[in-house]
């Protein structure tokens, strides 16, 4: 099998803006590629671009993508580990757009194997829960969006954090006296926090039964992790401070942290993922699958790929529900309330819908 050739879309969702720590989002940057082979089999992938986290932007992960497209051209797909090799053999870092690819290849070579992609991975199905995440606002204001999400059946609220810590304390007190103690509470600093503020922030937090506060620090006080981590009444995720396997490795091994946050779009894609995932397995450190702005394409990987991860104890996958105008997807990945499943059809088993894509910038390489 070669590949012949690569479609990549300037895949732009429109959305209410959301609010986080380090900046408001008003359409949700996102990038398509669909990698076709001689075989007649083609993969389709999705990136959302963060630039405020991840340091890419729509334009440049497009523009990378035409290089990588022409890098991969004439290449055995089935072959992801060599062929994610040649992308990084091109360019280091560039998760985002490198998780497209790395996603459209996977979605072709368990289509080659007449697999959904999580049996082709190793998985089975169990039951997925996701959260709600309120974006930044004012107390009163996020604490209305967590009774909208509870009145609509949401269990598990993930809130951003990481402005004024004084604030911050308020917005928590205010959601947990809204929803009551019976709903699940999580914490996204975002890096909005010094080691002092997230000190204090983490410690008067406490009585409001948190379950774990994700990145509470820039990533460059990572060196003051563990004393956080050992200090903190709030269990903590490492979300911007893992990227890759090697990443997970020295947070484990340093005891800087309880919990990993997995996304493709630090990772570069399931490969990455898989194995940050088997460095916290053999130590026992729990997972989260966790998403940028992606539609129900690149969640229904992340899906998969949660099939296929047993050590993945804790769900962030829901974009498609944070304000997204239109849903330009077909198949893929469906909600009952906050539950979560895939159609049991050959690889990703998503595709784009085709009149949305006509209205989309697009190149062929």
């Amino acid at each position: 099998m070669k590949i012949t050739h690569t479609e990549i879309y300037r895949f732009s969702i429109p959305m209410e803006p959301f609010v986080i720590a380090t900046g408001t989002m008003h359409f949700a940057q996102n990038v398509l590629v669909r990698i076709y082979t001689d075989t007649g089999i083609h993969g389709i992938g999705e990136c959302s671009a963060f630039p405020m986290i991840v340091g890419e932007t729509q334009e440049t992960c497009i523009a990378i993508a035409k290089d990588f497209a022409a890098i991969l051209k004439g290449k055995d797909p089935l072959d992801i580990p060599e062929r994610m090799n040649d992308l990084l053999g091109y360019a280091d870092h560039n998760s985002t757009i490198k998780s497209a690819f790395d996603m459209a290849l996977f979605d072709i070579a368990a289509k080659n194997a007449g697999l959904p992609l999580y049996k082709f991975l190793g998985g089975q199905k169990r039951t997925i829960e996701t959260d709600m995440t309120i974006g930044i606002d004012t107390p009163e204001g996020m604490a209305n969006t967590a009774l909208k999400y509870i009145n609509q059946g949401c269990r598990i609220l993930k809130i951003k954090l990481g402005k004024n810590v004084h604030d911050d304390i308020e917005r928590v007190k205010h959601i947990r006296e809204a929803v009551g103690e019976e709903i699940t509470l999580r914490l996204d600093a975002n890096q909005g926090w010094s080691f002092d503020d997230a000190l204090f922030a983490l410690g008067a937090l406490e009585k409001y039964n948190i379950e774990f506060c994700e990145q509470p620090m820039r990533t460059w006080y990572d060196d003051k992790l563990p004393e956080l981590n050992l200090n903190s009444p709030i269990k903590l995720m490492a979300d911007e401070s893992c990227y890759n396997h090697h990443d997970a490795r020295k947070l484990i091994n340093s005891q800087s942290t309880t919990y990993l946050n997995i996304k493709f779009s630090k990772s570069g894609g399931i490969l990455e993922a898989q194995k940050i995932h088997e460095e916290a397995l053999q130590t026992g450190v729990k997972c989260m699958i966790g998403s940028m702005l992606e539609t129900r394409i690149a969640l229904s990987a992340n899906l998969h790929f949660a099939y296929a991860s047993p050590n993945v104890e804790f769900f962030d996958l829901d974009t498609a529900l944070l304000g997204h105008l239109v849903d330009p997807v077909v198949g893929g990945l469906t909600y009952n309330g906050y539950f979560l499943d895939v159609p049991d059809e050959i690889g990703i088993g998503a595709e784009a819908d085709e009149f949305f894509l006509e209205k989309c910038e697009s190149w062929v390489v």
